[in-house]
């Protein structure tokens, strides 16, 4: 038999998170996405994802003590990280960086307090890469703030209110996992040759440089432009009939609304002020699902997380070249988790391939 894409096949067995693509829910390690973001910090998060243990205020502590340690990059790391700024793209200078913090020789098994200083180093290579190629000044992290607060002291230089960062880590909470996505597969995958974890999660990173993964919030941006020039039933009926996607809408696995665009378009909703343009992006949405609805019958194409990620990112004043590396430095804690739940049971991945040649 023949599964393009691998779809429907169970490739690995896993305690990390669950989907619900029906009923529209997301569990990790049993506990729904909402109540998370609700209750427990970034770093609580990352905690329970790694260890799989109770959030107990103890291995908290120690995580978190550890995660604003390990955030400094030294002279080295930063000299090195200078002869990628003139990459072209900015998630291709990150990619090619995290090679760079590899000092280890014994790589197998999995050293947990390693990756955690990976998942905690990356903000830090984000903002240095994206401040030396705007020609600014980096920004040294201050330890007394949270994972998220400090990421975007680190990016624009100045403390963000308590609102702005809750946002933020609100969605990188939400992007922290889901399951065996092609950036995590691509991960697992390079893990299971024994390979280090700055391989691994390099590998993660290049399959988010592509547009159907990690770049869709940007799509998203386009996708709204277009709209205000025009309509969006001319829109989703040009791009339908140029065979173009719909960035935001539609889900591989969600046929219901995905958990994670509730959880931000409420997120939204509350802010103090509500930003002005909230409730064009509803309306947007509104008549977007009702168009795909009517030219698209029965296909359940309804807004995903990117579309309101991307309003996040908005609300933020955080531009778009910045979308990609910042769902990167969440979804590292996924590849992490399973990249350490892949070496504690590993078996090479090896698909067999249908010859069709002369």
């Amino acid at each position: 038999m023949y599964y393009p894409g691998l779809k429907g096949i169970t490739a690995v067995e896993t305690a990390l998170s669950e989907i619900n693509g029906e009923k529209g829910n997301l569990f990790y390690r049993g506990v729904p996405v909402e109540k998370l973001i609700e209750k427990h910090s970034f770093e609580e998060v990352v905690y329970f994802l790694l260890s799989g243990k109770k959030l107990d205020e103890n291995g908290i502590h120690v995580l978190n003590d550890r995660m604003k340690e390990a955030r400094a990059i030294n002279e080295n790391t930063k000299n090195v990280l200078d002869q990628f700024i003139h990459q072209q793209s900015l998630i291709a200078s990150i990619r090619s960086a995290i090679s760079c913090l590899d000092e280890s020789r014994d790589h197998w098994p999995i050293n947990e307090m390693e990756v955690v200083d990976v998942i905690a180093k990356l903000p830090t290579i984000i903002a240095y890469l994206y401040r030396r190629k705007r020609g600014l000044e980096p920004v040294e992290p201050k330890h007394h703030l949270s994972h998220a607060a400090n990421f975007l002291y680190m990016l624009f230089g100045e403390e963000k209110t308590e609102k702005e960062a809750a946002a933020l880590e609100a969605y990188m909470i939400l992007t922290a996992e889901h399951g065996l996505n092609a950036s995590t597969f691509a991960a697992r995958v390079v893990a299971s040759t024994q390979s280090d974890i700055y391989s691994a999660i390099t590998a993660g990173i290049g399959a988010l440089k592509g547009p159907l993964h990690g770049g869709a919030p940007s799509g998203v941006l386009t996708y709204i432009e277009e709209v205000q020039g025009s309509t969006v039933e001319e829109v989703v009926k040009n791009k339908i009939v140029q065979n173009e996607k719909i960035m935001g809408f539609g889900h591989r696995i969600y046929q219901v609304k995905d958990p994670r665009a509730k959880a931000l378009q409420q997120l939204i909703l509350k802010m103090d002020p509500i930003p002005d343009w909230a409730e064009f992006l509803l309306d947007v949405e509104q008549q977007t699902e009702t168009w795909l609805n009517q030219l698209k019958p029965g296909r359940n194409l309804y807004a995903n997380v990117e579309y309101y990620a991307a309003a996040i990112m908005k609300a933020i004043e955080i531009p778009a070249e910045l979308f990609t590396p910042i769902f990167c430095s969440s979804r590292i804690v996924g590849w992490s988790a399973h990249i350490m739940e892949q070496s504690r049971n590993n078996v090479i991945f090896r698909p067999q391939a249908k010859y069709i040649g002369s």
